[in-house]
């Protein structure tokens, strides 16, 4: 189930711009501003992640990938139901398989993502017959986050 951005509350405007406070360290790493945290139980960061591929030389290394593997961390297990995923970019086929994996109950994003998002843009992971499904809400601080990445980009074809 996919909801609109118009549908998000504080909360979710809150744990957004915490994203993109962690986009912001993947550009000044030179990497595409991309941010995640997983909140636990609606209240609690238990998992922040930027993307670093270019840095650790690493394809594994999104953002998304890395607060899921720190909550897993922090939490004690690979399980995460009780956790929401935010991040600043619709999540690609491997975060999403990620999010589904992990068990992640809500997945709120900003921008969407045309050439690769999994959660409703190019494909939906959750109109599969898979074992979970996750909430998904698009578009929180959307215009934003986009404009991150076009600038990013925009300043990398200079």
């Amino acid at each position: 189930m996919t909801v609109t951005a118009a549908e998000f509350d504080e909360r979710d405007e809150r744990y957004m711009r915490e994203a993109i406070s962690l986009a912001a360290k993947a550009e000044a790493l030179d990497e595409v501003p991309v941010g995640a945290v997983v909140v636990h139980k609606g209240a609690l960061i238990v998992g922040r992640g930027y993307n670093a591929r270019e840095t650790k030389k690493n394809a594994l290394c999104h953002a998304e990938i890395m607060a899921i593997d720190e909550a897993c961390r922090t939490l004690g297990g690979w399980r995460l139901p009780e956790c929401e995923l935010f991040v600043t970019l619709e999540p690609c086929p491997m975060c999403a398989g990620a999010v589904i994996n992990a068990r992640i109950s809500r997945v709120v994003y900003g921008a969407k993502d045309l050439r690769a998002g999994a959660f409703g843009t190019l494909v939906s992971l959750n109109d599969l017959p898979l074992n979970h499904k996750a909430e998904i809400v698009g578009g929180v601080l959307g215009d934003e986050c986009a404009e991150m990445l076009r600038a990013y980009f925009k300043k990398k074809r200079k």
